[in-house]
């Protein structure tokens, strides 16, 4: 009888194992899947995920290869490049109506501003989130298909005690200039106390956090780079020459001018 106890809980402790790494499995592929699929419906623009490693038993997480696409219209291979980031929540919460996230860390993200003086691609992905969230000036309303199926359960609700973005680099890049691009640091960017409330915060709404913060500091660190492009630049004219000092001044001048607008 004892042995065959024994064997029952031997039995029991695979189970319950192979079932933890059942469920952590289908959470990383879950993750990655919703990133792909419900990502580009908020920004409009391609969104990809290379993997995504959760720990049900230490909470903690790496996601790598997030690459943010352009918005149709402009040339830049992608709008922001992270190669990693790491997590830790509350794994109880994963069982509840509310996520609890501790930290979302971001480190070294590689973000790139392309202007053509009068808009820029985060300015507009971010008028995306904020229409397809309800916030922000919005375009005419379109027919939108709902985000999930009728009759299907709420999503969960987050709540995220820290999210850090640091190291990140900015590529600034001026539609119509040769050699006119500049590299600038991003300034460190921390959110705190998303979604402490009963209600949490929804990922369309942190999504729309997070972006805000990116193309606020961006735009910060791109217009400390406006010298540096205008002192290198080569303005194309229609006719193919090179123009004078003014010419070269006026654009300057004018990412200036968009810079003040915000």
């Amino acid at each position: 009888m004892k042995k065959l106890i024994i064997r029952l809980l031997l039995a029991l402790v695979v189970v319950v194992i192979l079932a933890v790494l059942a469920v952590g499995l289908f959470l990383d592929g879950a993750i990655k899947k919703g990133v792909e699929t419900f990502g580009p419906k908020l920004t409009k623009v391609d969104i990809k995920l290379q993997s995504v490693s959760l720990s049900l038993l230490s909470g903690s997480g790496t996601i790598k290869g997030l690459v943010v696409g352009n918005p149709e219209g402009y040339k830049t291979p992608c709008a922001i490049n992270v190669g990693a980031a790491t997590l830790a929540l509350k794994p109880g919460s994963l069982l509840s109506d509310k996520i609890i996230i501790k930290t979302i860390n971001v480190q070294g993200p590689e973000i790139t501003f392309e202007t053509n003086l009068k808009n820029n691609n985060l300015s507009k992905i971010l008028a995306n989130v904020q229409e397809a969230t309800g916030g922000g000036q919005a375009e005419p309303a379109k027919p939108q298909e709902p985000t999930q199926p009728q009759g299907a359960k709420p999503a969960k609700k987050l709540q995220v005690d820290e999210f850090v973005i640091t190291g990140g680099k900015i590529h600034v890049s001026v539609t119509g200039l040769v050699q006119g691009t500049a590299t600038v640091p991003l300034p460190p960017i921390r959110l705190q106390d998303l979604g402490t409330g009963p209600e949490g915060i929804t990922p369309a709404e942190l999504t729309k956090r997070v972006f805000e913060a990116i193309e606020g500091g961006a735009e910060q660190a791109a217009s400390g780079a406006v010298t540096d492009i205008g002192n290198g630049a080569v303005y194309v004219t229609k006719g193919g020459g090179t123009p004078d000092s003014n010419a070269v001044n006026k654009v300057t001048k004018g990412l200036g001018d968009l810079f003040k607008k915000k």
